[in-house]
Formats: structure tokens, C-alpha cells, sequence
């Protein structure tokens, strides 16, 4: 026997007994050679851009899903608490007779466990003039402490007060409303409502001119270019409303629970009151919302998965590429479940290295999205997000915890599962045929 085939026979041997006695699963030599592959050398550099494309488009896919998520979540909660914060949850009004017991009812209403405030208010459309310029206009009457108790209100008050606005003629008006009338606090402007008095001529046209004693800013473009309060008694006064109100509007502590608070305001009050609530004044407006969230997150999912094909693109030429080390490797005593694990741990490397850089950027990006908004407001010249168009006055985004959670949990398992063919296939290369013509 020569010595050429004596050292053959030696690596033969102890091949079969590192074979038998075998490796445990994820050595370290197995993230040693899986290292190696990753950091791939100059004439490797093409696989190396395939991995880093596929990096970066795990990154970009994880980020670009928490930041519009985030987003629509932000949209959602924004709109919500602005249209609930100016409206009721639930809606009372009354059957057939003219609603003049109002007060009966509302203390009636107070007393309902979970029930906030019970506000009766008259509601109505006016045309607001002043000197340079005549609007449209929703009216709504309340009472000074039911305006008080709506923190929206309150807490955003830009000139004049709210005391001692029920022994008053003037108005509250939103600060949109008074820029475009041209008005501040102090001035005076004209209602126009086309509920009247009656005459042999048919209905008169109402005008009645008013102070502005308060200007608010809700942070909702709609409410603050239309909306109006006045003093209960006066509204009932100005549409001609004998003593009587529209509805009772009830805010309630939990909004997501009102099927429970209409079935108690319900046997509180009697069968003269019928009951609707926010879900059946704003279904529309809330389902739109809710398919579009979901849309958006099934679209931008198909980034993560493309992502996900470039990682088993790119460890297919890998394995191609390396035939011979995995020949070499199997001849030395490597299992075939330790070539497929040094695999998956190359490719999975890519995708959780990639994710959790995803998950960095995206909440980065959403805790300074309303700077990023005004850079690139700035360096375009233009009006990234329009108010008149989107009807909140700043971006919002709100990261929820749980599904920022099923984001990353999703991009990771596709990471995983995209390396599971390649690392088979190169678990399965016959060690003969990958060294025959070497």
C-alpha cells in the first residue's frame, strides 16, 4: 500500500468514527462554518450581495409593516377619541311627544352605573357670516358643565373661557372657522338658519348676530372649520325649540362595552326612548377604516415574503457554490443533519439579523414620525400631510405591543421556513459525485 493510500484510508477511518460518533446539534464548529459562509470572500462577493439584498429587504419589509400598522392604529385611535370626545357614545331620543322632560331623563341617565354625563343638546346647520366672508356651520346647544365635563373641548380652549357660558348670548367657535371668517375673540357674526318663524309666505329665515366669547381647537380640521356651541337656553331660544331638546347624548366609561349600557339606559328610562350609538352613527366610517388596515397589512406581508424567497435564492447558489466544502465536510465525519443546520443557521441568520434591525427602524422611525414628516415637508416644499385632506392636524402613530409582536414573530418563522429546502438539499449532496471531477 502506498502512503497516498495509506493517508486515505487513515482519513477514512476517521471520518467513519467522527460519522459514528457524530456532533451535537448547533456546535460551535457548525456556527463557525456558518460564520464563514456569511462573511463571504472576494470571489464569494456575489453570494454576499444576494444576502445582503435579502437582509435588507427583511429589514425594510418588518419596518415598513410596524410604521404603516402604527399608522393606521394611530388613525383609528385619533379619529376615535375625537369624534368621541365631541359626541356621545350613546344617543337618546324620544318617541312621538316633544322631548321636554329632558332633564327627568338625563338625571335618570346619570344614575346608570358607568354613565359619565348625560348632556341634552339641540342640534342644527346655520350659514356663519361676517364682514368678509359668509360659511356653513353646525350648531350644537349645551350646557355649560356638559361643555365643561367634554375634555376635548376644555382642555383646548385657544382664547376667551368657558365661564359662565350658560348666562350668555355668545358662542364658542373652532379656530378654523374663526380664521376663515376672519373673526377673534370679542367680534361679532351673524347665524343664518333656515328653521324660522312661519309666516302666510311659508317659512322665514332666522338671523340673529352674536359675540364670539371662546375660540377652541380640537386638533380635527372638519370639527374645527364648522363647529359651534352656544348656551342651551339660547339655542332653544334661536330654533324655536318651546323648551325642548333634540336628543341626550351619554358618554359612558367603556365605548367598546355600549351594548350593555343601552340595555341598562333602556329599562332605566322606559319604552318612550329609543337608543342608537356611535357603532350605528360611524359604521361606515369605522368599517372603511378596518378593511384598509387590513388590506394595508396583507399588501405589505407580500415584502416580508419576497424577502423571505431571496433568502432561499440565495442559499441554493450557496450550497451550488460550496459542493465541494460540503463534500469535504461529510468525508471528515459531518452528520447530514449537521451540514443542513450549518445552513439554516446561515440563512436563518440573515432573516432574524434582519428582522430585529426591522423592528429597531420601524419603532425609531414611529417615535419621530412627526419630525420625520416636517423634514421631508421642509426639503420638498410641500405639504406632506394635509389637515383639509386628512382631518387630524399632525401624523399620528400608535405602536400596539401585541402586534408589532405577530409582525416579528411572522417575518422570523418565514425566515426560518425559507431555509428549510436549501439546507435539505445541500443535507442530501452525495460527497462522490461533488468530488469526482475535483
Amino acid at each position: 500500500m502506498t502512503v497516498s493510500g495509506h493517508s486515505e484510508a487513515s482519513a477514512g477511518f476517521s471520518g467513519e468514527r467522527a460519522a459514528s460518533s457524530g456532533t451535537k446539534p448547533f456546535s460551535a464548529f457548525e456556527w463557525m462554518i456558518a460564520g464563514r459562509y456569511l462573511r463571504a470572500r472576494r470571489k464569494e462577493g456575489f453570494i454576499s450581495v444576494i444576502a445582503g439584498f435579502s437582509f435588507l429587504g427583511i429589514m425594510l419589509g418588518v419596518a415598513t409593516l410596524i410604521i404603516v400598522m402604527a399608522v393606521m392604529n394611530g388613525f383609528r385611535h385619533d379619529l376615535f377619541g375625537k369624534i368621541m370626545g365631541l359626541n356621545g357614545h350613546v344617543i337618546v331620543q324620544k318617541l312621538g311627544d316633544p322631548f321636554t322632560d329632558y332633564t327627568d331623563i338625563s338625571n335618570t341617565i346619570a344614575r346608570v352605573p358607568g354613565v359619565v354625563t348625560a348632556m341634552p343638546v339641540i342640534e342644527g346647520q346655520v350659514m356663519v357670516s361676517s364682514t368678509s366672508q359668509a360659511l356653513g356651520g353646525l350648531v350644537r346647544g349645551v350646557r355649560e358643565n356638559d361643555l365643561k365635563s367634554l375634555k376635548l373641548v376644555a382642555s383646548n380652549v385657544r382664547a376667551g373661557t368657558l365661564d359662565g357660558f350658560d348666562n350668555q348670548t355668545g358662542i364658542a367657535m373652532g379656530v378654523r372657522l374663526a380664521n376663515q371668517l376672519r373673526v377673534g375673540l370679542g367680534d361679532t357674526v351673524t347665524l343664518v338658519s333656515p328653521r324660522g318663524a312661519a309666516t302666510p309666505f311659508g317659512t322665514a329665515p332666522r338671523s340673529k348676530a352674536y359675540q364670539v366669547t371662546s375660540i377652541f381647537e380640537l386638533g380635527m380640521s372638519e370639527y374645527d372649520r364648522m363647529m359651534i356651541f352656544m348656551p342651551l337656553a339660547e339655542a332653544q331660544k334661536y330654533f324655536s325649540k318651546n323648551g325642548e331638546v333634540d336628543v341626550v347624548e351619554v358618554v359612558v366609561d367603556n365605548p367598546e362595552d355600549v351594548d350593555r349600557y343601552n340595555r341598562l339606559i333602556q329599562e332605566a328610562t322606559g319604552p318612550s326612548i329609543t337608543i342608537n350609538d356611535w357603532r350605528q352613527r360611524n359604521e361606515t366610517f369605522f368599517n372603511v377604516l378596518a378593511v384598509e388596515r387590513n388590506v394595508m397589512f396583507i399588501i405589505l406581508s407580500l415584502i416580508v415574503l419576497v424577502a423571505a424567497l431571496n433568502i432561499i435564492s440565495g442559499l441554493m447558489m450557496l450550497v451550488k457554490d460550496k459542493g465541494r466544502d460540503i463534500a469535504i465536510l461529510r468525508t471528515m465525519g459531518a452528520t447530514k443533519g449537521a451540514v443542513m443546520r450549518i445552513f439554516l443557521i446561515t440563512g436563518a441568520s440573515i432573516g432574524i439579523v434582519g428582522t430585529l434591525a426591522g423592528l429597531v427602524l420601524g419603532v425609531v422611525f414611529c417615535w419621530n414620525i412627526e419630525n420625520i414628516k416636517n423634514f421631508v415637508s421642509w426639503a420638498s416644499g410641500t405639504t406632506v400631510f394635509d389637515p383639509s385632506v386628512y382631518y387630524l392636524t399632525k401624523l399620528p402613530a400608535e405602536i400596539d405591543v401585541h402586534e408589532t409582536g405577530g409582525i416579528v414573530l411572522m417575518a422570523l418563522v418565514l425566515s426560518v421556513i425559507a431555509t428549510l429546502y436549501p439546507s435539505w438539499k445541500a443535507s442530501k449532496l452525495d460527497p462522490v459525485e461533488a468530488l469526482r471531477y475535483e
